[in-house]
């Protein structure tokens, strides 16, 4: 597609092809969470309490977006926060690399690199990648090899996310999901749905899109 020279922004060809491959790291990563999140808690639910009241966690016969569906929409807030917090983090690098920091992936630091808690004001017990520095001495190569497995793996794990939700939203859409998983009468695209509904003419925001 040619995107590599494309200059996003009027910028540079280092911080377009940076962008782009933190961008693939990125969704890599988070399709593989989904699609383990997705196995995982379609056959178990954890047994302890799941708000203050005391309320569970939801029920093992909903399917995985029925079971984000039912969630409190604090539960909700508080997720999309906390993902949001580590993103913020990621993002405030400098240019520099001073201590404890690592440079921006679109000024000439390494795409996919999340930055070390080391500079936090407030001790961190834990950083997010290699929490026990069980790989603080690999090698270049082993690095760069193992960045590649990742790098497939996500792709592969974005077919995998995508199959599953179509297969529920559009049923007979995916022939090897068939019989395999429950249709899904919500709107993935739309995940607050009931939650924050903005009407527009008597109609809820997603109504009001399918009818444009």
């Amino acid at each position: 597609l040619g995107l590599g020279g494309s200059r996003f922004a009027g910028r540079s060809d280092e911080f377009t092809v940076g962008f782009l491959r933190h961008a693939e790291i990125k969704h890599g990563r988070v399709a593989m969470a989904a699609f383990i999140g997705y196995c995982v808690q379609s056959f178990y639910r954890f047994p302890w309490a799941m708000t203050l009241d005391g309320a569970s966690f939801p029920s093992l016969a909903l399917s995985p977006p029925e079971q984000w569906d039912v969630l409190p929409f604090a539960a909700k807030l508080q997720i999309i926060l906390f993902v949001g917090y580590l993103e913020f983090y990621s993002e405030i690098s400098s240019s520099k690399g001073q201590p404890g920091e690592l440079k921006h992936y679109c000024k000439g630091g390494i795409p996919g690199k999340y930055p070390s808690f080391d500079a936090n004001p407030h001790p961190v017990p834990f950083n997010l990648y290699d929490p026990f520095n069980l790989h603080k001495n690999m090698s270049k190569e082993d690095k760069e090899r193992r960045l590649l497995i990742e790098i497939n793996n996500g792709r592969l794990a974005m077919f995998g996310i995508l199959g599953f939700l179509s297969a529920q939203e559009t049923p007979g859409s995916v022939p090897l999901l068939n019989g395999m998983l429950e249709p899904y009468k919500g709107e993935v695209m739309a995940p607050f749905q009931g939650d924050i509904d903005i009407i527009l003419g008597g109609r809820s925001m997603v109504e009001a899109w399918h009818l444009n």
